[in-house]
């Protein structure tokens, strides 16, 4: 079948509805830390949990200055909050020594970062600082099984295929369309018709 990467882009933005992460767009410390809150939570959980904590540390030199258990108490009830307030602990501090406060823009930089794996990179390079990426998740990867532009088993395996066949132009999109859509279309049948209604598969 044809990648007719134009139709599907453009049928998605006419069907986007905004995401609740979106809310920090730009905001490099905002994005990053509210991103790596997100890993298996919810998104409303993940708005939550992110305003709360960012009312006791707007920025990465406040959120340095607390300890594991006032990061958990800010965090809860996201997943993993007791891990993810430990990873976040220690990555402002090594933001602060290494980076004198500021958030790298670099993906092996972020990456190197506890608790920053390549998704939570890509949306920071792309929603934060503007540079082109494709930050696969679940949404991401099984749509793009499910038009056929690619045949994977991993949002990992997916991401490096799509950097392959994705005009670049579109990787700063893919993210945020493919999931509006996903969460929009939340089981496999009900996606399934949207795509063939829009004569996409």
């Amino acid at each position: 079948m044809s990648k007719n990467f134009r139709k599907v882009f453009s049928t998605f933005k006419e069907n986007y509805s905004p995401i609740p992460l979106e809310f920090f767009k730009k905001d490099a410390y905002r994005t990053l830390i509210s991103t790596i809150l997100s890993s298996r939570t919810k998104d409303e959980t993940t708005l939550k949990a992110s305003k709360k904590l960012f009312k006791v540390a707007p920025d990465i030199k406040k959120l340095s200055k607390l300890n594991q258990v006032e990061i958990s108490n800010s965090i809860y009830p996201v997943g993993f909050y007791k891990t993810k307030a430990k990873h976040l602990q220690k990555l402002a501090k090594i933001i602060i020594e290494k980076y004198k406060g500021e958030i790298p823009n670099e993906k092996s930089k972020l990456m190197s970062l506890p608790g920053v794996g390549i998704k939570t990179a890509n949306l920071t390079l792309n929603r934060a600082f503007g540079i082109p990426a494709i930050a696969v998740d679940i949404h991401v990867h099984r749509i793009s099984n499910m038009l056929g532009w690619v045949n994977t088993k991993t949002p990992e395996q997916t991401e490096i295929e799509l950097v392959k066949i994705i005009p670049k132009k579109y990787w700063s999109d893919t993210n945020k369309l493919f999931v509006s859509i996903g969460r929009q279309f939340t089981t496999r049948k009900r996606l399934e018709e949207f795509l063939k209604k829009e004569k996409l598969v």
